[in-house]
């Protein structure tokens, strides 16, 4: 049965990090709440399974013609050196401190979404009339 949540959780988290939605976030609370990982242990699952996951979505979505790589360069040299903050903080931080934050940002990025949603139908709705 374990197995089972196992490779649900990596389907769930490679279809939508495919469709570039970020698997990770689906993965990580999949493997905190219901596999009764750390939060630690997750993360790093997580970007083990983002490396892999990325390498063949990018190649998809290049070949598509999805990817526009005039400004690539800035949010590759910026993401690596804050990605490096970001793996030390971890090393330092509680695992319930992580998974806070976690919450939190989940938190805001729904907020973010629905006032995004939520413009949009407005506009439409503007539009229409």
């Amino acid at each position: 049965m374990i197995y089972f949540l196992y490779i649900l959780a990596g389907v769930i988290s490679g279809v939508f990090g495919g469709l570039g939605m970020g698997g990770g976030t689906l993965l990580i609370p999949i493997l905190t709440i219901f596999l009764n990982m750390e939060q630690k242990e997750s993360q790093g699952i997580n970007l083990i399974s983002f490396l892999v996951m990325a390498i063949f979505a990018m190649i998809i979505h290049y070949k598509n013609g999805y990817i526009v790589t005039r400004h690539i360069l800035w949010i590759v040299v910026f993401g690596m050196l804050f990605s490096v903050l970001g793996a030390y903080l971890m090393t330092i931080l509680p695992s319930k401190v992580l998974k806070i934050a976690f919450g939190i940002f989940l938190c805001l990025l729904a907020v973010f979404d629905l006032i995004k949603t939520l413009k949009k139908d407005k506009s439409k709705k503007e539009k229409k009339t």
